[in-house]
Formats: C-alpha cells, sequence, structure tokens
C-alpha cells in the first residue's frame, strides 16, 4: 500500500513539474489564430511532402479550406532532393553520399506581402556495392524521414509567423 502511495506521489510530482515548465507533446504547436484556417496549395496536390503537411496541419486542429481573399495560404513552391558524393573506395566506387532535401514555401497572410521560408535537411549516406537492394531501401527511408522533418519544420514556421 505504502508503494502504491509513493508512486502516485512520484507520478502526481512529475506531472506538476512538466505542466508548469512549458512542456509539450512533441509535434504540438501552438499556432495563431489567423492561421487556424488556411489554404494548402502545391505544385503537386498528391506529393508525399504534400501529404505529410496536410497531416500535421490536421493534427494542430488546422483547417485546410479552399482559396478566398480572407483565407491565409500555404504555398509549397518546390521540393528537391539531391546527392551529392562525399567519398570513394580505393576502386573508384562512391563510398559515401551527402542526401540534401531542400523545401522552398511561402505563407501569404489576406492583404499582406507573402513571406518565403526554406528549408534544408542533410544527411549522410553510405553506400555498398555488394549490397545494392538493402541500401536502396535505406535510402528510401531517409528520404522519407527527410520529408517527414521537413514537415514538421514548416509547421514549426507556421508557429513562428507573426500575425500582427
Amino acid at each position: 500500500m505504502l508503494i502504491k502511495r509513493l508512486c502516485f506521489a512520484l507520478l502526481t510530482l512529475t506531472l506538476l513539474a512538466t505542466s508548469g515548465c512549458g512542456f509539450k507533446l512533441q509535434r504540438s504547436y501552438s499556432l495563431p489564430d489567423e492561421l487556424k484556417t488556411l489554404h494548402l496549395s502545391s505544385q503537386d496536390e498528391y506529393s508525399e511532402l504534400t501529404r505529410l503537411v496536410r497531416e500535421r496541419l490536421r493534427l494542430n486542429a488546422i483547417v485546410v479550406t479552399k482559396p478566398s481573399d480572407t483565407v491565409p495560404t500555404l504555398r509549397i513552391i518546390d521540393d528537391a532532393l539531391d546527392r551529392s558524393t562525399l567519398s570513394l573506395y580505393p576502386t573508384g566506387n562512391v563510398a559515401e553520399y551527402e542526401l540534401n532535401y531542400h523545401v522552398s514555401f511561402a505563407v501569404q497572410l489576406p492583404e499582406r506581402e507573402a513571406q518565403r521560408f526554406d528549408v534544408d535537411i542533410h544527411r549522410d549516406y553510405l553506400d555498398d556495392p555488394r549490397t545494392a537492394l538493402a541500401k536502396s531501401r535505406e535510402m528510401e527511408l531517409l528520404v522519407k524521414e527527410m520529408r517527414i522533418q521537413a514537415a514538421d519544420q514548416i509547421i514549426q514556421i507556421l508557429a513562428s509567423i507573426e500575425t500582427n
């Protein structure tokens, strides 16, 4: 019985301590009220990045609506994945790549000039020609992780926009 009370007291103390320090769940952002409804546009409405951003908006209680003069617009302008060589094996084959994922987007508030933002994410990727199938799968997972991180950063930037 004493152990139950100690555990309950410890849990209560932990909850009180974290609630007062500004602790929030990951991917939970406080967006300005002016951005609680917005229009999401993209060159490719069915791209993986657009889907992830739409999902993040929904998770943060943002209503995605049709374009209007009174609704802010989040426009994903471009996303691109580049790969550059970092190192070579003595045989001349590529040993290591750097993956660069770049996203450009703009936020247009009603009766305001559009604000443009860029997100850049970098990852190193070891390549081994003897395990080509496993390495291609690893690269797919890295690219997916980079897109998830880019979508999260877009929402973070939205949360930091001053609407006044």
